[in-house]
């Protein structure tokens, strides 16, 4: 036996009907843990895991629960139906689902009147963290150390993106613009209309995506700071570039023939959605990967049986002082009351 074997536990990922997902969905269930999946459609998930060859019909290994990210509401209720249909803790929570709508001309709303992006991929996620936390500090996955058995502690996944991270070539790119929360002047002013970015300026579709996974990391970086005493491993990710996923699916046709290409040729960084999806599921899985704090990342050019490392983020993503505003504003935002 191997010096750490864990044994599997119970997970719930968001945004499963497709990519990245869908993929990890594949990936946990293979090495024997039960999925729960949360979606605004149970029905697509269903029939998106079933036609990957998934469990159909074995709650047990797999459950779909409905929940709208852009809507507050439904996060806390679909939260509540959670709770109630969990007989155990839950042992991870994975943070995948995304919104990406470049094209826009003018901002969508969620239910709440924020910007959809900021609203989905932030606000929904952040508030499903908060109220999974004292459900995930009771998690006790057991775990062999080689010696003698321990519990492995329970973890909370962010997907995170190479565009959000100004440290990488990614994220310096300048078209729309690098992520840059300048001084949350939206999120002080309310996000709602006729607020649309972070910083209270203009709106830039394209931005306002890579804010709100600027958001996500900061939120995993934040999370490990305040609760350091915690039994939690709270930790980000970026699997590659999985260029071929519905993520891109409204951005121009040639984009989508070309992308792929490009990263597959040019820059060496395409990754598959089968490899991005089973990294996931190393981060929410492997002894190894139960570091707090972390952005784990496998490189933007990639190689065979490359192994993790641990990527250094910009002070956009680690400064305490940004960290801790965009915690409280989040908070209020999101009608969180201490």
């Amino acid at each position: 036996m191997a010096s750490f074997q864990a044994a599997p536990g119970t997970v719930l990922i968001t945004g499963t009907t497709s990519g990245v997902g869908l993929y990890a969905t594949k990936a946990l269930i293979d090495r024997g843990w039960r999925v729960i999946t949360a979606n605004r459609s149970p029905l697509r998930a269903e029939a998106a895991a079933v036609k990957l060859g998934l469990p159909f019909g074995k709650p047990r290994q797999l459950q779909h629960l409905e929940m709208d990210l852009g809507d507050l509401g439904s996060v806390r209720s679909s939260v509540d139906q959670l709770l109630h249909l969990l007989d155990d803790p839950l042992d991870a929570l994975v943070c995948n689902a995304a919104v990406y709508l470049p094209r826009l001309k003018k901002p969508q709303r969620s239910a709440q009147g924020f910007e959809i992006s900021m609203a989905t991929n932030h606000f929904g996620h952040f508030l499903l963290i908060q109220l999974l936390l004292d459900n995930l500090r009771n998690s006790s996955r057991p775990v062999w150390t080689g010696k003698s058995w321990g519990f492995e502690p329970p973890r909370v996944v962010m997907l995170g993106t190479v565009t959000a991270n100004l440290k990488e070539l990614g994220g310096k790119i300048p078209i729309p613009a690098p992520a840059d929360l300048g001084d949350l002047s939206g999120f002080e002013q309310g996000f709602r209309d006729p607020i649309t970015m972070a910083n209270g300026k203009r709106f830039k579709p394209g931005k306002a995506y890579k804010d709100s996974k600027l958001c996500n990391m900061i939120t995993t970086q934040e999370l490990h700071r305040r609760f350091k005493d915690s039994p939690i491993v709270f930790s980000s990710l970026y699997p590659g570039c999985v260029a071929n996923t519905k993520l891109f699916r409204n951005t121009p046709k040639i984009f989508q023939i070309l992308f792929p290409w490009f990263q597959k040729i040019i820059t060496g960084g395409f990754v598959s959605q089968s490899l991005a999806g089973n990294r996931v599921a190393q981060v929410v899985s492997e002894p190894e990967f139960g570091v707090s704090g972390v952005h784990w990342s496998w490189g933007n050019r990639q190689k065979k049986d490359r192994l993790q490392f641990s990527q250094e983020l910009s002070e956009r993503a680690t400064d305490p002082l940004t960290s801790k505003k965009v915690w409280d504003l989040t908070k209020q935002l999101v009608g969180i009351i201490d």
